[in-house]
């Protein structure tokens, strides 16, 4: 099965509306591509505008007519649909891999829940609910393709779940030792003698009760057990070295899984969550340049199983990451993020200090006081500002900010009473 491409429009309604929005995400690109500055909410409420209006000239050209996909701040609106966009991404390939873990399920489940009440709540407190109509209606499309894979885990006995679950993780982790720089064959000798372990577990080919039966699921789990050790064979043949003339998507998409990979490490210090929007675009267009579900040489020959397998693997890794930094970031603005991370490594600091026995005298919070305090003086009449500007988030810097000096208050009472329990009383005993 192929991951679904999006084809263009062929109503005449439709490509203008595209045109004016291709118009629209040129003008947001030029704002974010300048960093010597911060994108302000008052710089882009008008395209933000213009966007909501070309949504609701889509939904009034579309009125009665089935539509299969669209082309495409934090707890809104935009951001729901952005991170909707990923999860249909992630739907499509999972479905297309037929290789997917129940906690993988779980996750977009719990995501696109959340998802309904932002839409729920922007439906009651806005007047424009075009663009919500529209998210709404991506939302169950990802919960149809979401329930499709369910049904195929609840399919699979109980019992044999876990065995199920432990194949897609040997699977994934061999395919992420095949993209490795330095390709080692040990990693994967470990994991055929796991294989070999879950293979020894069947009789007469099935995978059985206690009592000799048959559990259902049994010949879907011997499938991916047979695709385990076939892949097995092949990375282990292949040694890590890729075909040169698949080389240039290959270098781009290691590239993408790499920074991701670093994102996911540093993403406090780092992660403008408009730049994951780039990374996407990027992943979208390889994705989509496949034919069948496969991609094409120069000469018109489709790329061998071993090269389709590992450039999938990439963008199917990298959507993850994606899915993963986008429900992770937080509401606060771009402005105020450095404030904000300032904060978060505070309190991580603060809470190992806590959880490490505390400090022994208070003089140690000291470096921690003046941080906070200069932090806290950066306010105007209780308001973070830049350039005069007030950023959105202030809730969430100003909470962390007081879960900090709450943190370093109570380490600083533990301290006293420590300090005081170990001075001897020095009253004259009365006899």
């Amino acid at each position: 099965m192929e991951t679904p491409k999006f084809p263009p429009p062929r109503d005449e309604g439709e490509k203008e509306v595209l045109e004016r929005l291709v118009s629209i995400q040129d003008q947001l690109l030029l704002r974010k591509l300048d960093r010597t500055t911060y994108v302000r909410s008052q710089d882009v409420i008008g395209l933000y505008d213009e966007t909501i209006h070309q949504v609701k000239r889509l939904n009034e050209i579309r009125c009665g007519k089935s539509v299969e996909e669209n082309r495409g701040r934090n707890n809104e609106a935009p951001a729901a649909y952005a991170l909707t966009s990923t999860i249909k991404r992630l739907l499509d390939h999972l479905t297309e891999a037929d290789l997917f873990s129940a906690k993988d399920l779980e996750s977009m489940s719990h995501t696109l829940e959340h998802l309904s009440g932002i839409i729920h709540n922007n439906a009651t407190t806005e007047a424009a609910p075009w663009l919500e109509t529209l998210i709404a209606s991506r939302i169950e499309r990802c919960r149809a393709s979401l329930t499709k894979l369910q049904s195929k885990v609840e399919h699979i006995a109980e019992p044999l779940r876990p065995t199920a679950e432990k194949l897609v993780s040997i699977l994934r982790q061999m395919a992420m030792i095949n993209t490795k720089s330095k390709f080692s064959q040990k990693d994967i000798h470990k994991f055929e003698l796991q294989l070999k372990e879950i293979d020894d577990m069947r009789k007469d080919g099935n995978f059985v009760d206690e009592q000799g039966n048959t559990l259902q699921g049994s010949d879907g789990v011997t499938a991916l057990l047979e695709r385990c050790q076939m892949y097995t064979g092949i990375v282990l043949e292949r040694g890590g070295k890729f075909p040169d003339k698949w080389r240039p998507i290959y270098d781009v998409l290691i590239g993408i899984r790499n920074d991701l990979d670093k994102l996911s490490l540093t993403q406090a210090w780092s992660l403008r969550e408009t730049d994951l929007y780039d990374f996407q675009r990027q992943l979208d267009k390889i994705d989509e340049s496949r034919v069948d579900g496969n991609w094409i040489d120069d000469e018109g020959q489709p790329a061998e199983l071993y090269v389709q397998r590992t450039l999938l693997y990439l963008i199917r890794r990298s959507y993850g990451y994606i899915y993963h930094l986008m429900i992770s970031s937080e509401p606060v603005s771009e402005a105020l993020l450095p404030i904000y991370n300032q904060l978060q490594t505070l309190k991580r600091c603060l809470l190992e200090v806590k959880n490490s026995g505390g400090v022994a005298s208070v003089r140690e919070l000291y470096p921690y006081s003046m941080k906070l305090n200069s932090i806290d003086n950066m306010r105007v009449d209780g308001k973070f500002l830049v350039a005069d500007d007030i950023p959105e988030g202030q809730g969430s810097v100003i909470e962390l900010l007081s879960e900090c000096f709450d943190l370093n208050y109570e380490l600083r009472v533990a301290a006293e009473d420590a300090s005081r329990s170990q001075t001897p009383d020095k009253t004259p005993e009365i006899r």
